[in-house]
């Protein structure tokens, strides 16, 4: 198949990448990426140089350049990642949000449906444009909702999740599912959430073959130091504080990398069409409970004592929400993926990978960054 992978230089896109040329050698892969600040073309420099993918740099806003790169490219799948993701960074700035999220999703869904509806009017077998969303387009889920109603889990899939030792049987009521009304409440998810409304537009005004799968909060290599494991790992090698807001008592449900990867390839390839699908961890922490641990696993691969004495509680952001929860089991039950890495896996792997990897963090951690660290934290 022919992938089309927007925002592929980013953290999950491309994670995305190395995983689909892990998986289907045969495959043909296009990432186009505009370079912005959190796109990395180190994250692929060894595909570019060994000729397995065809990078564009381009922006998704640029009309002509995706219609060319579309004609050029003939692709079967798009997978948009591309976007901007920091929902501190749209508290500052949300126009670019609004610019990139919204409009550009906008520019890429028209040159998919230029390019795959015949002059009959009929569409091109199969294609798929497949929109990568967010759990917090649904809003907050309080952190306490009373007495759960369990959600047990059906036996067809019960082999699955088995292989997962630590999923439970059933889930309480408080979890986000496909069909949860979306009640963003950041610059970030609003922006989000109207380009998921615009991609099921596409479908339901021109008929383009769609699909849309919301995640929770992603972590691994490759991962951009403004977000939380990262910045805590380098704040700690460098003797700086960890902010943490407010209390730190903010839930997220924590999806590792390769799992969200496998889960997306699974919709391309097996979901149906025109459908939402939620992709969750079944790992659900509090924030000082995440920044406890990666300091307690630097200590222990670094053989330091362990810096607690960073932790620095900040004031919290504005509308900073609860909790999120994903409810994944029609995925599950659709496709029969499960994520199979466990939270304690997965944060070892990824500390790992940053402290093995310190010239990558160097390169990034550097100019318009700290800028914005110092200013977002006033340190």
């Amino acid at each position: 198949m022919n992938y089309f992978i927007t925002g592929g230089a980013g953290f999950i896109g491309a994670n995305f990448v190395k995983y689909i040329l892990r998986t289907h050698p045969d495959a043909r892969v296009t990432v186009v990426d505009a370079l912005t600040y959190a796109g990395n073309i180190d994250n692929l420099a060894e595909e570019i140089r060994d000729g397995r993918i065809r990078f564009i740099h381009a922006s998704i806003n640029d009309a002509e350049a995706m219609a060319r790169a579309f004609e050029e490219t003939e692709p079967d799948f798009v997978v948009n990642f591309a976007a901007e993701t920091h929902v501190d960074r749209s508290i500052t700035g949300p126009r670019v949000f609004a610019d990139t999220n919204i409009l550009g999703t906008m520019t890429l869904l028209e040159a998919a449906r230029r390019a795959w509806r015949r002059p009959d009017g009929s569409w091109q077998s199969g294609k798929r444009f497949l929109h990568i969303s967010t759990d917090e387009v649904y809003g907050s889920l309080p952190k306490e909702y009373g007495e759960p109603k369990p959600i047990a889990i059906p036996d067809d899939i019960r082999a699955l999740v088995a292989r997962r030792r630590d999923v439970p049987a059933a889930f309480g009521s408080g979890f986000f599912t496909e069909k949860t009304p979306l009640a963003p409440r950041s610059p970030y998810s609003a922006a989000k959430a109207s380009a998921d409304m615009m991609v099921m537009a596409w479908h339901h005004t021109y008929g383009l073959p769609v699909n849309i799968t919301r995640c929770s909060n992603n972590y691994g290599p490759m991962q951009f130091p403004e977000k939380l494991i990262p910045l805590l790992i380098n704040n700690i090698q460098q003797g700086r504080e960890l902010p943490v807001y407010g209390k730190g008592l903010n839930v997220r449900d924590w999806l590792y990398v390769d799992d969200h990867c496998s889960a997306i390839d699974a919709v391309l390839l097996h979901g149906r069409p025109n459908e939402v699908y939620n992709i969750g961890g079944f790992n659900e922490k509090t924030n000082i409970d995440i920044v406890r641990q990666v300091v307690d696993l630097v200590a222990e691969f670094t053989g330091t004592a362990p810096r607690h004495d960073l932790i620095t509680y900040v004031t919290d952001r504005p509308g900073h929400d609860m909790r999120y929860a994903i409810d994944p089991l029609k995925t599950a039950a659709e496709l029969g993926w499960v994520p199979l890495t466990t939270f304690e896996q997965g944060i070892r792997r990824t500390v790992r990978w940053y402290l093995d990897n310190p010239e990558w963090v160097r390169k990034i951690v550097s100019g318009e960054y700290m800028d914005y660290y110092k200013k977002q934290y006033n340190r």
